[in-house]
């Protein structure tokens, strides 16, 4: 598995920055590895809720399936999965004055014989998970409900 988390702060209230990322259809705006992400049902961001994304990793581009599998008022925890990898997105947030103090936290799980390439991995993960603090935080500044 490789994991990597990162602490950001979004100039943004606690309830708005959660209503924003609760669309994992957004990702396309925040996730660098993100090229195109749909929702896949219909209605409220739920527990439950599905969307297909597709994401390029190491010049390779490759669809998960994620579900929304937690939903509370400070934490949303989405997993994706296909035949080689269960993707895991875990965001955790604590108001911070008029802003939210947001940590990240994103594994890979590698399957089958994809588990081999699991340490030559890290470094492109932790670049992304680098764009995420970059990208991240001014989306959701930007993002108007």
């Amino acid at each position: 598995m490789i994991g990597v988390e990162r602490v950001m702060v979004v100039r943004r209230p606690l309830a708005e920055v959660v209503a924003y990322l609760e669309d994992f259809a957004r990702a396309e705006e925040w996730d660098p590895g993100t090229v195109r992400c749909v929702r896949v049902d219909d209605g409220p961001p739920r527990p439950g809720a599905r969307w297909r994304n597709t994401s390029r990793f190491r010049g390779r581009t490759t669809e998960l399936r994620y579900e929304l599998v937690l939903r509370e008022a400070a934490r949303l925890v989405f997993v994706g999965e296909n035949g080689t990898v269960t993707a895991r997105d875990d965001l955790r947030f604590a108001e911070e004055g008029v802003a939210t103090r947001l940590t990240y936290r994103a594994s890979l799980t590698f399957k089958g014989f994809a588990r081999l390439a699991a340490p030559f991995l890290r470094g492109e993960f932790e670049r992304l998970a680098d764009g995420v603090v970059t990208r991240l935080p001014a989306a959701a500044e930007a993002w108007r409900p």
